[in-house]
């Protein structure tokens, strides 16, 4: 065996050095309600750190959600079947990933191993999964506008390098397919995705189906499945995140793309309720808002020190449209931006169904010129006045020529309409261009 790759010697001998001779050791003193209590761990371990409970059934990780001077309370990753007094608990310490390029391309649960049957190495530097994000004060500005291969998102709605946006969708609208459009139509060096509660179907489905071939090429992915125990579903997000932070700062651009918050929120609340902790956001715990708040400032634009930036698409789950419930009001405060996607747009076949006049863009309107805001400001006007009057056209209550900015919309509509679901494969310049068509006849 040769080479210092992902198969030789280098991998196998980074393998051996995260070997530890000297590990603390506790034992099972309780078991029970999704809970187990270890003695003889007091003074060596700390909050948050992971241990791995060696039962008689099989190996099961942890972590540690409470702490005493006289116990441990672990909340086991799995059901914990089969743990019995006495059964030994190796302390792990705190959390983390060693990611590296030859995991581009793959796909891997949360704690570094492969899902596509193929092995896999570690990288040659220990990440945290939790680390600070950059200096606020010695942050870039926010980049150029970036190419996404949508016409909505080339002109009226701009994604540039840098940004943070959320998508806010209800179940089935279409939410994976337009993560699945950026990912392969973004112009990044590497693109993370997490997928966090996602049934085992819809996983294969994405990678094989909706991100192919072309999307895995410069796509890392890291699933944890609906079955999936609340800490596997949680460290998800945490994990992608550690992964872009790692090729942000070999000074690449990172496409992070995290599918959903909402499932991510859903995990903490079941972890923190086993830990005490109270619920008083709607069921979510208080700690849930640092929480999100803290994984989207991980992103953003790099620091000054390094070219690395990561551009990040968070998604949403509203339930009946609802945008003020916990976890859109809390994403929504620290985004650059938002798009809405509604259910009755992809009801009637329009895709992607982007409610425009509900969504923004925060990199307007130093994104755009002059001229390309004007259309923008045009545009947005026309589809406005329409959705206002919308009522009145569709039960025949309006008479043409009555109002000439409802005129005036009622010919731009269809054009608009058909613009909102265009690829733009040749960038903003042509799909400005395209728009200027669709707004030419109200200009006469």
């Amino acid at each position: 065996m040769t080479g210092t790759g992902a198969g030789g010697l280098g991998a196998l001998g980074r393998e051996i050095m995260s070997l530890r001779p000297v590990r603390a050791v506790g034992r099972v003193v309780r078991a029970g309600h999704g809970t187990i209590e270890i003695d003889g761990l007091e003074t060596d371990a700390a909050l948050g750190d992971h241990v791995c409970v060696e039962a008689a059934t099989g190996a099961l990780r942890g972590e540690i959600v409470d702490l005493s001077d006289r116990r441990v309370l672990v909340l086991p990753d799995g059901s914990g079947e089969g743990v019995r007094i006495g059964d030994p608990v190796v302390l792990e310490g705190a959390a983390s990933i060693a990611p590296a390029d030859h995991w581009i391309g793959r796909v891997i649960n949360p704690y570094g191993q492969p899902l596509d049957g193929r092995p896999i190495a570690r990288g040659p530097v220990e990440r945290p999964l939790k680390s600070l994000p950059p200096r606020a004060t010695g942050r870039r500005p926010l980049g150029p506008r970036l190419v996404t291969g949508l016409a909505v998102l080339d002109t009226l709605l701009p994604l540039v390098r840098g940004q943070r946006i959320g998508v806010f969708s209800g179940s089935g609208v279409g939410k994976s397919t337009l993560l699945a459009n950026l990912a392969k139509g973004v112009d990044a060096d590497v693109a993370v995705i997490a997928l966090a509660g996602e049934r085992g179907r819809e996983v294969r489905e994405f990678v094989e189906e909706t991100l192919g071939p072309e999307g895995m090429k410069k796509s890392v992915i890291v699933a944890a499945t609906s079955d999936q125990p609340p800490l596997a579903r949680r460290r998800a997000l945490w994990a992608a995140m550690a992964i872009a932070e790692h090729f942000r700062d070999l000074g690449r651009h990172v496409l992070f793309l995290a599918d959903s918050v909402t499932r991510f929120a859903e995990a903490h609340r079941e972890v923190a309720l086993a830990s005490g902790e109270t619920s008083s956001l709607r069921g979510f715990p208080p700690s849930v808002a640092h929480l999100i708040m803290a994984l989207a400032e991980r992103s953003g634009p790099g620091p000054r020190s390094c070219e690395g930036d990561i551009t990040a698409i968070f998604t949403v789950l509203v339930a009946g449209s609802d945008m003020d419930e916990p976890i859109a009001d809390i994403l929504r405060g620290v985004l650059d931006g938002h798009i809405v996607l509604d259910r009755q747009i992809a009801e009637r076949g329009r895709f992607p169904a982007i409610d425009l006049l509900r969504s923004v863009s925060r990199s307007l309107p130093g994104a755009a010129s002059t001229a390309e805001n004007e259309l923008i400001r045009l545009a947005r006007q026309r589809l406005g006045t329409y959705d206002r009057a919308e009522l009145m056209i569709q039960s025949g209550l309006y008479s043409s020529g009555s109002d000439p900015e409802i005129d005036a919309a009622l010919k731009a509509w269809p054009a608009l309409d058909r613009f909102l679901a265009e690829p733009s494969p040749d960038g903003p310049e042509t799909a400005f261009r395209r728009l200027a068509e669709c707004l030419s006849t109200t200009l006469r």
